[in-house]
């Protein structure tokens, strides 16, 4: 079967099996890397996406079932050739490590911020709650968000340093 969607403000379309869900179409027929193959269980969060403007994990949705949707991926996010601010206060904070939970929690951070410009902490540790890291700690994350806060509101989008209290190290 063809599915045909929007990716990333594009027409796409590829030919699928029924049993292939969103995330190997992305990855193995648009070749769009970005969202990762972690848990295979929506369990990780490695794989989020939106899908017409709702996050969601990209293994738990089939690709049949996103005909006709607007899909946006982390490589969706930037726009003209820059880094979405989201992304860049990401890298600014260091709360990227190792990369492969990085793709989820940016889609997932820049859904939360569309929706709410004015999370609280503890907002958004329950937003990201879905999405797990092995390598940084959340605390650098929970930085990573706050300054995102700040660049959102920001004329030139850039990400400076917050140091608001979101800064204290958080451990689970």
């Amino acid at each position: 079967m063809i599915v045909t969607m929007e990716v990333n403000g594009e027409p796409r379309s590829a030919e699928v099996a029924g049993w292939e869900s969103l995330l190997w179409v992305l990855r193995e027929r648009l070749g769009l890397l970005g969202a990762k193959d972690a848990c295979l269980q929506g369990e990780c969060g490695s794989c989020s996406v939106l899908v017409d403007g709702d996050l969601v994990c990209a293994c738990l949705v089939m690709a049949a079932d996103a005909e006709g949707a607007q899909v946006t991926t982390v490589e969706g996010l930037a726009s003209s050739g820059d880094l979405h601010p989201v992304q860049r206060s990401f890298v600014d904070q260091g709360a990227v490590q190792c990369g492969y939970c990085t793709p989820g929690l940016i889609v997932a951070t820049a859904h939360l911020l569309e929706q709410d410009p004015d999370a609280s902490d503890t907002d958004v540790r329950e937003a990201l709650a879905g999405n797990l890291c092995r390598c940084t700690g959340y605390g650098a994350l929970v930085r990573a968000v706050a300054a995102a806060r700040t660049a959102t509101a920001t004329d030139d989008g850039s990400a400076a340093p917050v140091g608001d209290g979101a800064d204290r190290e958080v451990r689970s």
